[in-house]
């Protein structure tokens, strides 16, 4: 037996190619022989930019004494979480069971079975942090394996019982206020201000430390705001994203965020950049410059889609135009070596302009963090006066020039499709809110990149990597897929977009669909068993798929008028009514999308797209602060679906005309963008 990593193409399970560790990959030659020779499973989970997971490769895995006893022992096998996120799904919730807080790496202790019985995430070498060493404790798993069947028994009975609870949505049935897909105002607006009690008033994010952005949360305060106009939901918002969009966890010398903060002040991160958490910022720093302007998230939405041009971009034939997953945490073998900087370096590099940069960027002779500097504009949310800025982009410039010097973090080239579908939508937001044709124009080769190369007929692959297409896909993909196709084809009107989110709601339909309790399952019907099979609609880094494809759904109906869209939504939040009324915090992109489903402000213009006064209008209603708003374009002699309230509407005096609709109401016909923008506002009456 020897490692057999090297035949794999994750970048995370390549960089454990070389351990002494005789890692296999999961799958059906690993398992079986787990099953031969009854040995436990230890599984160890994480992905290539997560710091604490080369810590833990560095302290254990790479040592040869630990390589022993878990060679002995047990049957080792290592899973990239990125590519197997149902495998990582299943084992992070038996962790939870266990009232261990989730994380990376993931270290999980399986019968041959795969049935879990113990686990944790990160194990230093020696007991430390209140955990035991890890080679001692290899040794008592092994033990209790060996000598007390009887607790590996009952464990796997509690854990099996319940990962099959948190699958099936809370008995019972749905509180009246949420039944039959109402979720109503008044009890979203309840929620909102609960849920502000949890929000740091002096830094934004959620109270404590590590502060992880969550977009999706801010997402439903922004909309509560919008509803109540009640300031402090409002201010929220803003004063989280203006710590981000100033703090450590934005790279203030090319754009990006990292995936989160590891105090309360939004400054010491742990330097990896997610696809993910930048298409989710950059959707709700979009929508909050549609209400209010403010010119720093401008400015930070227009630089992190440079970064990700720059950066972010694969090289892999015949993927041209997909965004890769991650850039490592640490480079040289140390967390953020990459990215801080000592005071003498700046001092070199600006010279006379160093001043003034030092003042705005928090550098001083000690340090902000381990005795380096995080640049950070902390102390002043603000942006500072035009000739200032231009000054310290210069001296931005320059600092950059020299960090391409060093030594570069890994990126994690896969390609994801639910994560690219996050990022196409983004890109189709700001592109469209902005008038940047050339964003649209990425995010459209994206999604063609992905029809091209990561689908076979209406299928969809989750990843690809090397030019290769990893597994089958879940149902994240599908939904941010179809969301992304949709935000596509709300924003130029080509019927294929529309197409393919048709399509992959019957894929769903015929391999995802639990017809017993509703929802939809993570995976297919047609895939890889596994011990359960995980339906939830909480959100994690990402938002949950069962929340995403009502926003799809509802998107769908208002495109086709076929109320089969509309009924598979309301069944979805039927499903899982009880649960937002146990944990909204978690499910706040199913109400937020459940609100959209509702009271959708529909913008329809009549008129043809490449028209001087039609491009006028559309301009006009992508601007509106509604978070509710769509937009739909219509060719002059097509109409709109039978039922849908502006069927039958038409042009006035032969000029692009647009009509606003709320419910089964629309408004007088508009010529002008000044009256489109009052009647947007005003509401429908």
């Amino acid at each position: 037996m020897s490692n057999r990593l090297d035949q794999a193409t994750s970048p995370y399970l390549l960089q454990h190619q070389d351990n002494p560790v005789h890692w296999q990959t999961w799958g059906p030659e690993a398992l079986a022989q787990a099953r031969s020779e009854n040995r436990p499973i230890l599984l160890s989970v994480g992905y290539a930019a997560c710091h604490w997971c080369h810590v833990m490769a560095h302290e254990s895995f790479e040592d040869q004494a630990t390589a022993d006893i878990m060679n002995k022992l047990f049957i080792c096998i290592k899973v990239d979480r990125e590519e197997r996120p149902d495998i990582d799904a299943i084992y992070q919730q038996a962790l939870s069971l266990m009232g261990e807080q989730g994380g990376w790496p993931l270290t999980m202790f399986l019968t041959p079975d795969t049935e879990p019985f113990w686990g944790g995430t990160y194990f230093p070498p020696r007991p430390a942090y209140g955990r035991p060493g890890f080679p001692e404790l290899l040794h008592q798993i092994h033990g209790v394996w060996t000598d007390r069947p009887e607790t590996i028994s009952k464990n796997i009975t509690a854990l099996k019982s319940g990962l099959a609870r948190l699958s099936t949505p809370a008995a019972g049935p749905a509180p009246e206020a949420l039944s039959h897909g109402g979720l109503t105002p008044g009890l979203m607006d309840a929620a909102a201000r609960q849920l502000l009690d949890a929000v740091d008033n002096q830094h934004g994010g959620l109270s404590g430390a590590p502060k992880f952005p969550q977009p999706h949360i801010f997402a439903f305060l922004w909309r509560a705001w919008h509803r109540t106009s009640e300031q402090p939901l409002a201010d929220a918002v803003t004063l989280t994203l203006d710590n981000i969009c100033q703090g450590g966890i934005y790279d203030h010398l090319i754009g990006g965020f990292s995936r989160y903060s590891t105090d309360a002040y939004w400054l010491a991160p742990h330097f990896e950049k997610m696809l993910y958490d930048n298409a989710l910022l950059i959707s709700l720093m979009t929508t909050v410059w549609r209400q209010t302007k403010p010119p720093l998230s401008a400015v930070r939405i227009r630089e992190t889609i440079d970064w990700l041009q720059a950066e972010m971009m694969s090289d892999d034939a015949g993927f041209d135009g997909t965004f890769t997953a991650a850039l490592d945490a640490d480079s040289e073998g140390e967390e953020g070596r990459f990215y801080v900087w000592g005071i003498t370096e700046i001092d070199e590099i600006l010279g006379d302009d160093s001043a003034a940069f030092k003042d705005i960027y928090d550098v001083n002779p000690g340090g902000n963090w381990e005795g380096k500097t995080i640049l950070n504009r902390s102390e002043n949310l603000l942006l500072a006066d035009g000739p200032t800025e231009v000054s310290l982009g210069i001296a931005r410039n320059k600092l950059l020039a020299a960090r391409a010097g060093r030594i570069r973090p890994g990126r994690d080239d896969k390609v994801l499709a639910d994560w690219n579908g996050l990022m196409i939508t983004a890109l189709c937001q700001a592109a469209m809110v902005f008038e940047k044709p050339d964003w649209l124009q990425m995010a459209e080769t994206a999604f063609a990149s992905i029809i091209t190369s990561m689908t076979d007929g209406d299928r969809l692959h989750h990843s690809a990597c090397a030019g290769i297409n990893g597994g089958p896909a879940f149902l994240d993909d599908y939904a941010n897929m179809s969301e992304a196709a949709l935000a596509l084809f709300e924003a130029t009107g080509d019927q294929s977009y529309l197409k393919h989110a048709k399509a992959w709601f019957d894929v769903l339909e015929q391999q995802y669909l639990d017809s017993e309790f509703g929802g939809y399952f993570f995976t297919s019907a047609d895939g890889e068993s596994l011990i359960t099979r995980t339906r939830n609609a909480t959100d994690n880094a990402i938002p949950a798929g069962n929340g995403t494809i009502i926003n799809v759904l509802a998107r769908l109906w208002l495109a086709t008028g076929d109320e089969k869209y509309r009924a598979r939504a309301l069944s979805i939040i039927d499903c899982f009514a009880g649960e937002v009324a146990r944990n909204f915090i978690a499910i706040t992109t199913l109400m937020n999308n459940t609100e959209f489903l509702h009271s959708a402000l529909q913008v329809v213009i009549i008129g043809h797209r490449d028209d001087i006064a039609t491009q006028s209008l559309i301009r006009t209603a992508w601007a509106s602060p509604d978070p509710d708003r769509y937009v739909q374009v219509i060719t002059p002699g097509f109409d709109l679906p039978k039922g849908h309230p502006a069927t039958g509407k038409n042009r006035i005096d032969g000029k692009p005309t647009a009509y606003v609709c709320r419910g089964p109401v629309c408004s007088l016909p508009v010529t002008d963008q000044t009256r489109l923008a009052q009647v947007m506002s005003q509401g429908v009456n």
